[in-house]
């Protein structure tokens, strides 16, 4: 078996074992839940600085549960792992028999085992069976998807969730391909979307399938859906003075965590009012006030966290 750590770095990863330390250091038996276990990076190092911690990992992938759990068994215990999507989260936390848990990490988006074992099809620039599950014992194909939608739902797909602007003629141009063989390649798609899109517009922007394989991967794992779910339920999960930190990639991640986050930080007192009413005062706080970003030195040694976004909230009253 391959060793996990020498195949990944994980992001941001000194920041959040900062922001996650002062809820275990609390606490005397101290929970954390990472809902995103991938390859264990961050739950390999917050075992290793706090011996009393237990981390639950959770993923919808199952090689990466199993290189995971290979990583972490050393540490006996105190690694649990569950094999579900995180909006299972309370699910998950009552299976160990858990009400409540100090400390929630998310990490959102493709994970590199996804993206670098080829045959899992979430990368355009090698050829492989256009599957894109994180799950690939459930759920739909990116396949599925472009070969059975209807012309207009694939558009909304595109513009929603790839914030494409050639929606219409990328989806113009797979209708009219489906119609003479399912499309099932990724590298078939990468050239149908390639020669959608004009040659100016080409020139700038990275590979033009990028977007066309946000938006099918998104749809495929419900990935936008899970965190709106997600998000709410790890909140109410957390003891005082427990944190929810959430690496996002891309901005419409991003915008789902910044909404649920400042809605739970502000005070739902009405405005004309001199106090602020304790049964309506906010029970979470912003740990800071707008995304974070990687440093240089991250950026330099590990270009993936380019687009990174770190938000951190705390509960501060029951």
């Amino acid at each position: 078996m391959n060793d996990a750590s020498t195949q990944h770095i994980s992001v941001m990863l000194d920041r959040c074992i900062e922001l996650l330390s002062p809820t275990v250091l609390l606490n005397e038996n101290p929970v954390i839940i990472d809902c995103t276990l991938g390859l264990g990076g961050h739950t390999e190092a917050l075992l290793e600085k706090f011996p009393t911690l237990t981390v639950i990992g959770i993923d919808r992938d199952q090689i990466a549960l199993e290189r995971a759990g290979f990583r972490l068994a050393r540490f006996g215990d105190r690694f649990k792992s569950a094999h579900a999507v995180f909006d299972q989260i309370s699910d998950v936390a009552a299976s160990f028999g858990l009400k409540e848990v100090n400390g929630v990490l998310f990490d959102l988006g493709v994970s590199s085992i996804q993206l670098d074992e080829v045959e899992r099809g979430f990368s355009y620039s090698q050829d492989a069976p256009l599957d894109m599950r994180m799950d690939r014992s459930r759920g739909i194909t990116a396949s599925e998807i472009v070969n059975t939608y209807a012309p207009g739902a694939l558009v909304k797909i595109l513009r929603t969730f790839g914030e494409e602007k050639f929606a219409t003629r990328i989806v113009e141009n797979i209708v009219k391909a489906r119609a003479k063989a399912p499309l099932n390649s990724t590298q078939e798609l990468a050239a149908l979307v390639k020669e959608s899109i004009p040659a100016a517009t080409r020139r700038t922007g990275g590979n033009p399938a990028k977007r066309t394989f946000q938006a099918l991967r998104i749809e495929a794992n419900d990935e936008l859906g899970a965190i709106s779910r997600a998000l709410p339920i790890a909140l109410d999960l957390l003891t005082i003075g427990g944190r929810v930190v959430v690496l996002s990639f891309q901005s419409l991640e991003d915008r789902i965590v910044k909404e649920i986050f400042v809605d739970r930080s502000t005070s739902k007192s009405p405005r004309n009012l001199p106090v602020d009413l304790p049964e309506f005062a906010a029970k979470f706080a912003l740990v800071s006030k707008s995304g974070e970003t990687p440093s240089d030195q991250e950026l330099a040694n590990n270009p993936r966290s380019a687009s990174v976004r770190l938000r951190a909230i705390e509960k501060v009253a029951a």
